[in-house]
């Protein structure tokens, strides 16, 4: 088991992602952005730069979060640009010893339900041969996507995808924002989780409200214990969105000292939640 965290969320430059990892005593980072792109798409010279920085810090990167058929992607999009992007990030994922990488099922663009379904069924699964063929795992993220409608979607596109590639990364706070319960839906995938996001929130009226974890709705505490029961022993990714929230495009560089402490103050109690969590599992 380890702790690790969407870096970007502590700042934009490496330099400070691995500072805050350093400072709450982790091994493990999982990289999206750096400086103002995806890992998969900063050129050569700055993926070499973060691989070195990295190491250096004696770090290892446990996932990478792309943007692979995520939230900015609906499904009407070119299929060629997920290709290239997985393209582009299998040797790098191979140069940095990373085996997984995060994924969502493309939302929908006004399709049917039966037509969005296998088209997102059919991108996923080629994808997932491109992930056999470089050794490495897609990761779905049970976000926007048909594979995160519902917790019945998600175990059919695993069943259709028919992958040893193709596996779930699990986020505890996705599910308030859908109108779903995060412990039903991880009852229900929880043989297929190799990655856990966490995020905690609460809905106010309409509002999404992004919370420190335990703080809100989620029952974070209680998906912690239901994973141990289980005998999950891999890791937990902190996604706060308590300063950013990548995709409203709000990270701006000055709020970088907000987003550090706050991402401090994420984990370690991430972590009171986990030892809290361990305990009741052990009785």
């Amino acid at each position: 088991m380890f702790f690790a965290g969407i870096a970007d969320e502590a700042g934009r430059p490496i330099e400070r992602q691995i500072a805050a990892h350093k400072e709450l005593g982790w091994t493990e980072i999982e990289l999206r952005m750096v400086g103002s792109a995806n890992l998969t798409d900063v050129d050569d010279a700055t993926f070499e730069a973060t691989y070195e920085a990295v190491g250096a810090a004696g770090l290892h990167v446990c996932c990478f979060a792309s943007q692979l058929a995520n939230w900015s992607r609906p499904i009407t999009t070119d299929f060629a640009v997920d290709v290239a992007e997985l393209t582009r990030a299998i040797p790098r994922m191979q140069r940095m010893g990373t085996k997984y990488i995060r994924c969502m099922s493309y939302p929908n663009a006004d399709w049917t339900e039966e037509a969005w379904r296998e088209e997102a069924v059919r991108r996923l699964r080629e994808l997932s041969r491109m992930a056999e063929d470089g050794g490495i795992i897609l990761a779905h993220e049970n976000c926007n996507g048909w594979g995160g409608e519902s917790p019945a979607n998600t175990l059919e596109l695993l069943e259709r995808v028919d992958s040893p590639a193709f596996r779930l990364v699990f986020d505890t706070g996705n599910p308030f924002v859908h109108r779903q319960n995060a412990y039903e839906y991880l009852e229900t995938v929880i043989d297929h989780v190799v990655h856990v996001h966490i995020k905690d929130g609460y809905l106010d009226g309409e509002k999404n409200v992004f919370t420190y974890p335990g703080e809100g709705s989620c029952r974070v505490g209680d998906c912690i214990r239901l994973l141990i029961e289980h005998g999950y022993d891999a890791g937990y990714s902190i996604e706060p969105h308590i300063a950013s929230i990548i995709h409203l495009g709000d990270a701006s560089m000055d709020k970088e000292q907000v987003m550090y402490e706050s991402y401090l103050t994420y984990g370690r109690k991430l972590m009171a939640l986990y030892d809290q969590a361990a305990k009741t599992a052990a009785g």
